[in-house]
């Protein structure tokens, strides 16, 4: 692993952030992504339309379905420039551009490639993933959602839950079980579903930091052109793990972490002499944020682990789960300081006169409890880590 550019990825990272400096919406103080925008929805869209124009709102795709083609080591160049500066990223299409896209880059037709690609970045559609369910969320194997062949399509019946953007999708990944009598892990299949079709029923769930992002999904009878399947009948656990490899090794995020530790210590030398501030009276604090800055930078060389291995040409595995692992256990830690730091101030909600940045850390703390479930829960990723990293047996 090297960890120095090169003189081509050095001079990437110049236009790159000559770019970003030139034609990025200013952000406000303290702000990063979408929030960062003064609230303008426009100053948004020119923004993401600037980034599609270049190839680098989806910069590993090829070229013809609209994205950069870039290489893995310019891909992770470009993400860690917009993170170390704060350029707003799409968050809305997170599942789109880094795992359906992607998905059907690897398994899908031609024919699937044309028709659902462009769209991500064109229209900038919204995708979600419908994969866990009330009974089989980390034991993903165990879906019961049933799709069984009628003529030219396939009827779903089942339901999803914890389904991030469902209520603003326009399409979803999926898994369903189109072979009951076959073990398990081979008689599923993957589709890509019209979120408008008759027989989709969303509901949003609210979860403890008052927000909408998760929701149930129920599918009476729904009808999905066969032609839609992605990958072999029956294989879909192989094509679902392609997705998840993607979600779990994610790398600007590990550059947020460390910019989030940032922020808290500059938050707390400016209020050191005031009552949102515990640093003052508790020296100890200095040690628990020396900690979680330590912490950022072995989370940034795991993420770099992934990416040097992405550019060798191999396929990360237990070290995507690795570095999930540590990452979404670091998020939570992060979090929990920032209340220490705040005191019992860090409990007032948005809306209070007296909450530190309107309520955002309580809200944080709270939100940060799903980090390590969402993607797989750590139990997990240290059962991949042990059969596939340390070939411990699995039982």
């Amino acid at each position: 692993m090297d960890l120095r550019d090169s003189e081509e990825q050095a001079a990437f990272r110049k236009e790159v952030a000559s770019f970003i400096s030139d034609e990025a919406p200013k952000a406000k103080k303290g702000v990063s992504g979408v929030a960062a925008l003064a609230g303008s929805w426009e100053a948004s869209q020119g923004w993401f339309q600037k980034l599609a124009d270049k190839g680098w709102i989806a910069p590993a795709w090829p070229e013809e379905y609209g994205g950069a083609g870039l290489s893995v080591m310019k891909q992770f160049v470009l993400s860690e420039e917009m993170a170390l500066r704060s350029a707003p990223r799409p968050g809305h299409l997170v599942i789109g551009l880094g795992m359906g896209g992607p998905t059907i880059i690897s398994h899908g037709t031609e024919e699937q490639k044309r028709e659902f690609l462009p769209s991500i970045i064109r229209d900038r559609d919204i995708w979600c993933q419908g994969f866990s369910e009330p009974e089989s969320g980390s034991d993903l194997a165990s879906i019961k959602t049933r799709a069984v062949r009628d003529g030219d399509d396939w009827v779903i019946n089942g339901q999803k839950i914890w389904t991030s953007f469902a209520h603003q999708a326009v399409w979803m990944i999926m898994i369903a079980r189109t072979d009951p009598d076959a073990p398990k892990h081979k008689g599923m299949s993957y589709f890509v579903v019209d979120m408008k079709s008759p027989g989709i029923t969303v509901r949003p769930i609210t979860d403890m930091g008052n927000g909408q992002l998760f929701n149930e999904v129920f599918f009476d009878n729904v009808r999905v052109p066969a032609r839609n399947m992605v990958g072999e009948e029956n294989r879909g656990w192989y094509v679902a793990t392609t997705t998840l490899d993607h979600e779990r090794s994610a790398i600007g995020s590990t550059t947020g972490l460390k910019q989030q530790v940032e922020a808290m210590i500059v938050f707390a030398q400016e209020h050191i002499e005031d009552h949102t501030s515990s640093l003052g009276k508790n020296p100890m604090l200095r040690y628990e944020l020396a900690d979680r800055m330590i912490e950022t930078e072995m989370a940034r060389m795991l993420s770099y682990r992934v990416i040097s291995m992405q550019n060798r040409g191999e396929v990360p595995n237990h070290e995507a789960s690795m570095l999930k692992l540590y990452s979404s256990e670091l998020q939570q830690r992060i979090a929990a300081t920032y209340l220490h730091l705040l005191g019992l101030y860090g409990l007032l909600g948005s809306g209070s006169p007296l909450a530190p940045a309107n309520g955002r850390h309580g809200s944080a703390y709270v939100s940060a409890v799903s980090a390590t479930i969402a993607g797989g829960t750590s139990e997990i990723q240290r059962g991949i880590i042990a059969t596939r990293g340390l070939g411990l047996p699995k039982n």
